[in-house]
């Protein structure tokens, strides 16, 4: 039976297949993300491969928890079961797996494209999935084909003109052979699975950078007070921190360990052996200098600095660090912000816009700036893989513009099925010299200017501003981005839906309506959005 796993991102998707019977992942190709496009040409591999078995990639935080790739990645998969009748998905636990990808791929000593890194990924997602069926045994409805041996049996048949007794005394000393033989290898045999048991369970010789190598990720785990023994082993051995709960009991009690453990919160890593792990929980819990931090897709710079605040950074050095201009700090990030201008002269932020939506990973010593160069770099690499500048450019837009018209799209429809839509709304009242007309724009301009609603109490005086950020009363784009746009938008705007509609609104009950008149939209502002039309900006 064939299965095909899938690295799932919001670029790009990476696939492999393995055969069950084989157990052996193999990469395949990348799939681009492209407004949906991507789930035929998944359709089109399975019926290539003759299977509707899918592996999926399930990203988790180092907490263990689920996070915004990993609802991305589930509602990724209810897509994939409308594309494909019968598909039978399955999740793999997974995290950082295409950085282990790449290091793999670097180990080869050969070039290699970005988009292997996300194949390569996917057969690590599939390997682990197959490799955990194997421990498990048949599940899921795959078949485990299994050898039995029995190195004690003997032949009971008696073979025809033997006498029965000197049959009978051979068989017996044969079995004793057997029997000592078995007893020596047996020993032999387990003394060599006890100490390839304490042995840790990833063998990484320098995790000093800890972004760097999957296998190195930190993995917590709480003793509680009143845990014993074997409840501590199993529960290690079920986060994969250790090879055998059964083997740590055995060390932790003839080393006197057992009654010295201390409860608390532990980080540990699967490079750590059985004698590292079984030193840090007689010294007590230690908290490694790794934190996780979020940007997500619709973000502005204003909530990403509050939100740099709240995990420790002060308000001095969050403020330098956005105030300083990185057009030097990477080829990369130069080519990003080129058509960008230096300052706005509005008030709003440079890097608006620019900061791409995703969890990194920093130790606690990594400067504010360190965490906006990585943003920016992320960026650089969605734009270039996408070849947006060029994109844009054939709709007349810089980078600048596209990033910044995405921007409008990804705050007006967080739906990757609607954002196509309404760049094309956009793209028709820009040509027709027609306002925007887009609320997020206000509110974003009222933020610049009366973030407390101190000034414009209301609507009516609110959509007077006289700002170029409100498109109530501006023709054309904004000055810049009003936030961190996500890849969908930015290829909405790239490659905007064949339709003509001028007007869209979300009504009350969550669904976008579009119409071609003013007259049709003000009947839908009627029909569909008594209530949230009418809501304070």
């Amino acid at each position: 039976m064939k299965i095909v796993g899938l690295d799932v991102g919001t670029r790009r998707i990476g696939v492999a297949t393995a055969d069950s019977s084989v157990r052996i992942a193999v990469p395949g190709t990348t799939i681009t993300v492209n407004n949906g496009a991507e789930f035929t040409e998944i359709a089109r591999l399975a019926r290539m491969n003759n299977t509707d078995w899918f592996v999926l990639g399930l990203p988790r935080s180092n907490e263990g928890n689920e996070t915004k790739q990993t609802e991305y990645v589930r509602e990724f998969a209810e897509r994939l079961k409308a594309a494909v009748p019968n598909a039978k998905i399955r999740f793999q636990d997974e995290s950082l797996t295409s950085v282990e990808a790449e290091k793999r791929l670097k180990s080869r000593k050969k070039a290699y494209a970005k988009e292997e890194i996300d194949s390569e990924a996917a057969a690590i997602i599939l390997q682990d999935f197959i490799e955990t069926l194997a421990v498990a045994g048949s599940k899921d409805g795959f078949t485990q084909s299994t050898t039995r041996y029995n190195a004690t049996s003997v032949d009971r048949q008696v073979v025809k003109g033997e006498k029965k007794g000197n049959s009978m005394l051979k068989k017996f000393a044969i079995f004793l052979v057997v029997l000592i033989a078995a007893a020596v290898i047996g020993g032999i045999v387990a003394i060599s699975w006890y100490n390839s048991a304490l042995d840790a369970v990833y063998n990484v010789a320098n995790c000093s950078d800890l972004r760097n190598d999957s296998r190195c990720e930190l993995v917590d785990f709480t003793v509680n007070d009143g845990d014993n023994i074997q409840v501590i082993g199993d529960g290690l051995e079920a986060v994969g921190v250790i090879k055998s709960s059964f083997a740590f009991q055995i060390y932790m009690r003839t080393n006197g360990f057992a009654e010295q453990v201390k409860t608390g919160d532990y980080k540990f890593q699967r490079t750590m052996d059985v004698k590292a792990i079984a030193t840090q929980l007689i010294e007590g819990s230690k908290n490694p200098n790794v934190f996780s931090f979020m940007i997500r897709p619709g973000e502005t710079v204003r909530e990403i600095k509050k939100n740099l605040i709240e995990v420790g950074y002060s308000t001095a050095e969050v403020e330098a660090a956005f105030s300083k201009n990185y057009r030097g700090a990477s080829e990369n990030i130069s080519k990003l912000l080129e058509s960008a201008p230096v300052s706005n002269q509005y008030g709003a932020e440079p890097l608006e816009g620019f900061l791409f939506g995703d969890t990194y990973e920093f130790y606690k010593t990594d400067s504010v700036e360190k965490i906006i160069t990585t943003a920016l770099e992320a960026m650089w690499e969605v734009v270039a893989g996408n070849d947006l500048v060029a994109k844009y450019a054939a709709h007349d837009l810089s980078l600048y513009q596209g990033i910044t018209m995405a921007s409008i799209v990804q705050r007006e429809a967080s739906d990757w099925g609607e954002q196509p839509k309404v760049a094309q709304v956009f793209y028709s009242r820009i040509s027709q010299n027609i306002q925007l007309g887009s609320d997020v724009t206000l509110q974003y301009a009222l933020d610049l200017v009366d973030p407390n609603r101190e000034i414009y109490t209301d609507n009516g005086l609110a959509l007077e501003l006289d700002n170029p950020y409100n498109t109530r009363r501006s023709v054309g784009l904004t000055p810049g981005p009003i936030c961190n746009p996500g890849v969908s938008a930015m290829l909405a705007v790239a490659n905007p839906s064949d339709t003509s509609y001028l007007y869209f609104l979300t009504g009350d009950d969550g669904v976008m309506y579009y119409s071609y008149t003013e007259a049709e939209h003000n009947q839908n502002v009627i029909d569909k959005c008594r209530n949230l039309c009418g809501i304070q900006l």
